[in-house]
């Protein structure tokens, strides 16, 4: 069997082709497995940044630690509770406790006191400061309902022209003099 030279040709182009795609696709595996080994370096960097910065703030927190533990040692003279002044329950913290200021309101036992029939409105009862036990007058009471309705729709309207969705504004044009011409000589 003899092969002539337009057939040898046909199959060393193929040759040649199979050969570059070979090439083609070896370069690229290296390619991603170079991509892959920088991205797994980039993640140790991140990581190791992030440890980095850890550590200076632990280090910083240990230096105003020390900082502080000269300034109480210095000038404020703190120290560290001792055992005996741990309370031991909740009747030694209330003896330390001090009684009520003549005229004082007494303190708030219940949040709510219904009688049984919670639909039946609450009696208002005026606020009073807890200190001093004179009213409190708070600035919302004497708020005009009308106030509150003038208010309601001006910041509705300031919505509607701040929102980016509009109605669509459909305006009929006026009829094009030539576009009508030109329709009658039709």
């Amino acid at each position: 069997m003899i092969v002539n030279g337009s057939r040898m040709r046909q199959i060393g182009w193929l040759a040649s082709l199979g050969l570059c795609l070979g090439i083609f696709m070896i370069l690229s595996f290296n390619v991603h497995a170079v991509k892959s080994e920088v991205l797994l370096a980039e993640r140790k960097i991140v990581a190791l940044e992030r440890e980095t910065l850890l550590l200076e703030t632990e280090f910083q927190t240990r230096a105003s630690q020390r900082q502080l533990a000269n300034w109480n040692a210095v000038e404020f003279g703190y120290e560290a509770p001792r055992a005996d002044q741990y309370v031991d329950g909740q009747r030694q913290l209330a003896s330390f406790g001090q009684p009520q200021a003549p005229g004082a309101p007494s303190p708030i036992r219940v949040a709510h006191a219904g009688g049984g029939n919670d639909n039946a409105p609450m009696p208002v009862n005026e606020m009073v400061s807890p200190i001093t036990g004179e009213p409190i007058t708070l600035a919302s009471a004497n708020i005009d309902v009308d106030a509150a309705e003038t208010f309601t729709e001006a910041f509705g309207d300031f919505l509607v022209e701040a929102s980016p969705i509009r109605a669509a504004q459909a305006q009929t044009l006026a009829p094009d003099p030539v576009a009508l011409v030109e329709e009658a000589g039709e």
